[in-house]
């Protein structure tokens, strides 16, 4: 790969700057910089980074140097710096200010000086390959790379460019469908991830790979609708614990079975309620497939323990030896499942070989 290192003022790389996602992207440099290019995060910089950029910028202090990549019709990419590249073109076209002031608000002399200030740009020449290495070399020191744009810079595309419309803007249709039960950021393409993790059952790199070249992202955007649409109909009564769960797993396995949501919200209504239950979230799998584990049952106290101990003088309850303390493990007598409380008056100690054989594990 070529490398040359240039000096070009602001004037110069933002004229004619647009940024409309819809028409064409991020561009500037009279639409030769494409400042977004398909392996390219979107913004993701807060407030106080951007307003950094800015007046770093107004200082004439320097600003860490960026990378561009020369394509075979004289045009250009950003590798790396689109972050401060849209933080400074934003701030030229009035999507924000300064201290109260915006860019047209500055006198002529601090105007002219912020259009005159210098950006020092690589520019790099090479294949499709060698420029993919480079990216993910660069942005090792800088904002870090999740792992999905890591792969969205390995599985451009027309599939890719669609599924970042429907799940990594900023209130984009997954965000508006989905916000109450998905957790992290659409920008920092959680959601994306977490679609294709449910629809490929976590093969995530082999789904974007057989669908790189589609013509669109259909039957993910409507998998992910399905899961939904599927959660909403089957819990209609939503809790803030339903936020976060893994659904699509959920509606992978369950989606055909014939479930009674007036029943399944009665037995969610109770274990709610239930002090035992220490995982509210794991209510919604356990009442699907019925494994304590997701529950969390809440464990006997030392003093409870100790009560049961001394009240068996160190006697395991089924084999009938004794043991130290350390060596037994409190048990439920009333199994929780069958009604019986996490209390003293339902412990019962046994040794450790004895309780891993009751409870199967």
């Amino acid at each position: 790969m070529k490398i040359k290192l240039n000096e070009m003022t602001i004037r110069e790389v933002f004229n004619g700057y647009v940024n409309n996602d819809e028409e064409g992207g991020v561009r500037a440099y009279d639409g030769k910089l494409n400042i977004r290019p398909p392996y390219q995060r979107e913004f993701v910089y807060k407030p106080e980074q951007r307003n950094k950029v800015i007046d770093t910028v107004q200082k004439g202090f320097p600003l860490n140097v960026m990378y561009w990549c020369k394509n075979e019709d004289d045009s250009f990419e950003v590798l790396d710096g689109q972050q401060r590249l849209i933080s400074i073109g934003e701030y030229l076209r009035r999507a924000y200010a300064i201290e109260y002031r915006f860019f047209d608000n500055l006198t002529k002399d601090e105007a002219n000086a912020f259009l005159d200030y210098k950006l020092m740009i690589y520019i790099c020449e090479g294949n499709d390959k060698e420029k993919l290495e480079w990216f993910k070399t660069i942005n090792i020191a800088g904002e870090k790379l999740f792992d999905q744009e890591l792969r969205n810079a390995m599985y451009t595309g027309t599939w890719l460019s669609d599924a970042k419309f429907h799940f990594s803007k900023t209130n984009c249709g997954a965000y508006i469908l989905a916000k109450d039960y998905m957790t992290g950021s659409t920008i920092r393409q959680d959601y994306l991830e977490t679609a294709i993790k449910w629809i490929s059952e976590s093969q995530i790199e082999l789904y974007m790979a057989k669908h790189q070249h589609d013509p669109n992202s259909n039957e993910l955007w409507l998998y992910f609708q399905n899961v939904i649409n599927w959660v909403k109909t089957i819990f209609p009564n939503y809790r803030k614990e339903m936020k976060g769960i893994e659904w699509g797993f959920l509606y992978n396995k369950f989606k055909d079975s014939a479930i009674d949501s007036k029943a399944v919200e009665e037995k969610i209504t109770a274990l709610m309620q239930d002090d035992d239950v220490t995982n509210k979230k794991g209510i919604y799998e356990y009442v699907l497939d019925g494994e304590e584990k997701h529950l969390n049952i809440r464990a006997f106290t030392p003093n409870q323990k100790r009560e049961a101990y001394e009240r068996q003088n160190g006697i395991c309850a089924v084999c009938n030896r004794h043991f130290e303390i350390d060596e037994m493990e409190g048990d439920h007598m009333t199994p929780w499942h069958s009604g019986g409380k996490t209390t003293a008056e339902n412990c019962q100690m046994l040794c450790k070989d004895c309780n891993r054989h009751k409870s199967g594990k």
